[in-house]
């Protein structure tokens, strides 16, 4: 499907969600103080995976967007503290732009002689080292039976940043079968760490909080009337403590002064000889 300016307008969407996406990650990290669970071999994969899936898109003249988008890949990745920075990604990653070019150089050569397995190396090698990055993260689930350390913004942005890359793949002049296998490969791995949070982190989340809310609701077992009186209300249910017959779903104005005359004493008969005694309607 030929549609240049389509192709460019996704791949440089994409672009930018690869440019963006560590932002809520790095908000995380900062936050509690830590890394824990967000594995460092999956950030030095995908740097790594820069430097190949760099190469594969610029020898096959992709849009501009997917040229740039592994130079993005492989700079965000590195990053680390500003010592760090200094020591070790300084170096490694002027080593890796020096060896992007050379093999860039190299493959150009090779393609205008019509010398296929290079590229197709350097497309196999970018979608391997992207996997195994992700795959790091699911030794990681498996291990610990959740999902840890990732923000899954991070991994939406991401994942939306391979489909887009995918479809602008489609609007090449010609049919990219291996662009296709490197962004969809990706795509389909951040799924599943989606699928993996769901079942370990949202499941059981949502029955907590369900159970929560049941918990909290007041346990009212309505009475029949043969319950209404303190002595045959089981202990175990509810205890009534000599409250009033307020608590009984039966409630009458003489039970209620019975009940009343019970607490300050004995019952006296009134003046005219009649028992206060509760009449047996109540």
């Amino acid at each position: 499907m030929d549609a240049p300016v389509a192709a460019n307008v996704l791949g440089t969407i994409g672009a930018i969600c690869w440019s963006v996406q560590l932002i809520p990650q790095t908000v995380i990290n900062y936050r509690r103080h830590n890394a824990t669970g967000l594995q460092p071999t999956m950030m030095m994969m995908w740097a790594w995976a820069g430097v190949p899936l760099g190469v594969y898109n610029v020898v096959k003249n992709s849009n501009t967007a997917l040229q740039v988008q592994p130079q993005i890949l492989t700079f965000l990745k590195l990053k680390w503290s500003v010592l760090r920075a200094l020591a070790v990604v300084v170096p490694i990653a002027l080593f890796m732009g020096g060896l992007e070019a050379a093999l860039i150089i190299a493959l150009r050569i090779s393609h205008s002689r019509d010398v296929q397995w290079p590229i197709t190396l350097m497309a196999i090698l970018s979608a391997i080292l992207l996997a195994a990055g992700v795959l790091g993260h699911y030794w990681d689930i498996y291990v610990h039976r959740t999902v840890r350390g990732i923000c899954l913004i991070f991994v939406g942005i991401d994942a939306a940043g391979d489909a887009i890359s995918l479809v602008s793949v489609l609007f090449q002049p010609e049919m990219d079968v291996l662009g296709l296998i490197i962004y969809g490969t990706e795509f389909v791995l951040r799924l599943g760490v989606f699928a993996c949070g769901g079942y370990f982190n949202l499941v059981p989340w949502m029955h907590a909080k369900i159970k929560k809310k049941t918990s909290s609701r007041p346990n009212t077992v309505p009475l029949s009337p043969s319950r209404c009186s303190q002595s045959s209300a089981p202990a175990a249910a509810m205890a009534l403590h000599n409250l009033p017959s307020s608590t009984c779903v039966f409630r009458t104005p003489s039970v209620e002064i019975w009940t009343a005359r019970a607490r300050t004493g004995p019952r006296r008969s009134n003046t005219d000889g009649v028992g206060d005694e509760p009449s047996a309607g109540g």
